[in-house]
């Protein structure tokens, strides 16, 4: 993986998660879950060890990118766990049936 690629890598990311917000936004959860599972393929070549060290202004850039995703996960979770909260309190007989 090249420099090139790994910033490719951390730019889909960021633009998946991007889409992610809106679609939470929106409360467009399937939309939500399909995008995940996009992410979620995307970062699986950041495996441990596959990804090179950056130096110089691609650092840099990997740095904003990985702000970015965070902050998109934060606000993600801010729309996404109050409602998961909601669903799990309507939801406790289910739990005990299984």
């Amino acid at each position: 993986m090249t420099s090139n690629d790994v910033l490719s890598m951390y730019e889909n990311i960021a633009g998946l998660t991007n889409n992610m917000v809106a679609a939470a936004r929106t409360n467009d959860w399937n939309g939500l879950n399909t995008l995940e599972n996009q992410c979620a393929s995307a970062a699986s070549a950041a495996l441990p060890g596959s990804v090179p060290a950056l130096a110089g202004a691609a650092r840099l850039r990997k740095i904003d990118l990985l702000k970015q995703i965070l902050a998109n996960d934060r606000e993600i979770r801010t729309i996404t766990e109050p409602w998961m909260a909601q669903l799990a309190s309507v939801m406790p007989a289910s739990r005990a049936c299984m």
